[in-house]
């Protein structure tokens, strides 16, 4: 992978496909309440089809609605007690499980989403106005509180704590919660109706004006994050969603000392199932990669690494490996994600060389992750690979890189060492080093495996 120097990292939304010649889009402005809000470059208002369309990042940031995107296309937009639920491209949404036709799809156009403003913020009690003169959206809030008075007759959580696989949510008298499963992406759910927050949780947990937050939880090997919000306000029901990698069974446990308590375990179908690894042998075909000192090709270290710790993994009898090529071809970015989500992987490891412009001159062994579920494994990976490599190091980093982005399971990039370095390039082309490799990266796997 290619360094210039203190290149700029820019971070977007979505990054997918335009689609040109069905939007129009210039300056405009959405006013919340007579105030302006700022616009970023790709937060304008854009026409589709007739319809007033607007990004999500303005639907969070401007308007105050929480969202959550996932990368199957679906998305929640929730404020106080209610909840909508919208597919890319498709019509059919829901608010509150009730199922309604959109007149308009949202769509993806450029490096953002776009939502039917009148229907997200008309379903939020909102009035909505546009302006063709001005090329301006009015919002308007209602008078009163969309959130539910105050009432002693309810639940009050005042706590919710992850760890050992067990979620303890913590309240002032007993309620009947309902647990359920959901999958793609999989995940847990626990409603517990006729209950509200208490106006600080402990702990610290964050809860924002619309009753809503979230915690990562990176000491798990199944579960990525606790969320949490007001799901409905009448009846006032709170619900508490634990994000999973793979499917998991669970038992309840209310002993009525104020403490509610999901144990999570392995999914009795999951239990003789093996983990799927993809290995990523970075560039490929007319994408060659850096180039070494000597002019040789990155993409030939990164498939004859990945060849090798292929084999390894092949005798692993806990382990099914994946490969995102086995020869020399080029692979999109996009299409190496793809190849992790049609696996249904437990994790992806991409392999890379570095490289850098002179007159800078580092050696050294450089891990990445993105998302914070991912530092586990990429701190057992680089543990191992440090002791492989011999090289110095360049520590576990944390960057905003597409395949290590866009995977919904823990994914890191290894920098093996430095092909613009005389040392590092004339160890990374030799089969000793390359089986030394080979085996640290696969001992971190099955560190992180707990293999």
């Amino acid at each position: 992978m290619k360094h210039y120097g203190l290149a700029a990292i820019f971070f977007v939304l979505i990054v997918l496909f335009a689609q040109p010649g069905h939007a129009s889009a210039g300056d405009t402005t959405v006013y919340l309440d007579g105030q302006a809000l700022v616009l970023p470059k790709n937060g304008q208002v854009q026409i589709v089809n007739d319809r007033v369309m607007i990004p999500l990042r303005v639907v969070a940031e401007g308007l105050g609605f929480y969202v959550d995107w996932e990368q199957t296309g679906t998305i929640t937009i929730s404020r106080g007690g209610t909840t909508l639920l919208l597919s890319v491209n498709e019509r059919t949404a829901f608010v509150n499980g009730a199922e309604v036709t959109l007149s308009a799809a949202p769509i993806v156009a450029t490096d953002t989403t776009l939502v039917p403003i009148r229907f997200v913020s008309e379903q939020m009690g909102l009035l909505v106005d546009w302006s063709e003169a001005e090329r301006a959206v009015y919002v308007t809030s209602p008078s009163e509180s969309p959130l539910p008075p105050a009432s002693t007759d309810l639940a009050t959580v005042n706590g919710i704590r992850f760890g050992d696989d067990r979620l303890v949510i913590a309240l002032d008298k007993r309620v009947t919660p309902h647990v359920f499963p959901l999958s793609d992406p999989n995940r847990l759910v626990v409603d517990l109706p006729q209950a509200k927050f208490a106006e600080a949780l402990a702990d610290g947990l964050p809860l924002d004006t619309q009753q809503s937050g979230s915690f990562d939880v990176a000491d798990s090997a199944n579960v990525t994050k606790i969320r949490y919000a007001l799901f409905n306000a009448d009846p006032s029901t709170v619900r508490v969603v634990v994000d999973l990698r793979s499917s998991a069974s669970y038992t309840l446990t209310d002993n009525g000392d104020g403490l509610l308590t999901v144990v999570l375990t392995e999914d009795p179908q999951e239990q003789d199932r093996k983990s799927i690894v993809v290995i990523d042998p970075g560039h490929g075909g007319s994408d060659p990669g850096a180039i070494s000192v000597t002019k040789k090709l990155e993409k030939q270290f990164t498939l004859a690494l990945g060849l090798k710790v292929e084999q390894l993994l092949k005798q692993e009898p806990g382990l099914e490996v994946v490969m995102t090529r086995k020869e020399d071809f080029a692979l999109s970015l996009a299409e190496r994600v793809r190849v992790a989500h049609d696996a249904n992987a437990d994790l992806f490891v991409s392999i890379h060389a570095n490289s850098i412009n002179p007159p800078a001159n580092p050696s050294g062994t450089e891990t990445y992750y993105t998302r914070s579920g991912s530092l586990p494994l990429a701190e057992a990976m680089h543990r191992h690979l440090l002791a492989a490599t011999g090289l110095p190091d360049r520590k576990v980093r944390q960057a905003s890189l597409h395949v290590t982005r866009e995977t919904r399971m823990p994914a890191v990039l290894l920098e093996i060492g430095y092909l613009s370095h005389a040392t590092d390039e004339s160890l990374m082309y030799t089969e000793a080093f390359q089986q030394r490799v080979a085996e640290g990266i696969v001992a971190g796997i099955k560190d992180y495996l707990s293999l």
